[in-house]
């Protein structure tokens, strides 16, 4: 058996994210450098990664300052992990404008990274499934043709894969 490659019995989910080489280093720092980030994106994944994240709501549900979560929510919006904006509430009577944060595509994958399997849906685990491939293949396609490789042979090897029994 060849040592690169794990016993199909091994149950293996792909933990992969795809990362802008300029700002791979930063990235990472911001969010794995501080429990702080890892919280915002925990708290992300139990109200549902597709919703707004508020300050305020932060600031009550996770044990950090105002001062913490502000800096965090800055570095994550600077980094493309988050993107900010302002929603128009009426409270007394005043027009009031609040900052929301929503994850982008790169903090879904982050996110992701943290959830536990049995936390997602049969759907949410297809359609990552289908992002990671496309992703991926359009990655790899990138790559080969950045580097002179046919297709073809790509594709043949992606054939023979699908076509193979584990």
């Amino acid at each position: 058996m060849n040592a690169d490659v794990l016993p199909l019995s091994e149950k293996l989910r792909p933990y992969v994210v795809f990362l802008p080489i300029e700002k791979k280093d930063k990235i990472l720092s911001a969010i794995f450098g501080s429990k702080a980030g890892v919280d915002i994106l925990r708290y992300s994944l139990k109200q549902g990664i597709s919703k707004n994240i508020y300050q305020k709501d932060l600031v009550n549900r996770l044990n950090y300052s105002n001062k913490t979560i502000i800096e965090n929510l800055k570095s994550m919006t600077s980094l493309e992990v988050l993107n900010e904006s302002m929603e128009k509430n009426e409270k007394d009577g005043r027009i009031i404008w609040i900052k929301a944060y929503q994850l982008t595509n790169l903090g879904r994958w982050f996110a992701l990274l943290l959830a536990e399997e049995q936390e997602l849906t049969a759907s949410e685990k297809t359609q990552i499934l289908q992002d990671l491939f496309r992703t991926y293949v359009k990655q790899v396609k990138h790559l080969a043709e950045e580097l002179g490789i046919n297709k073809k042979m790509l594709e043949e090897t992606f054939k023979e894969e699908m076509k193979s029994n584990p």
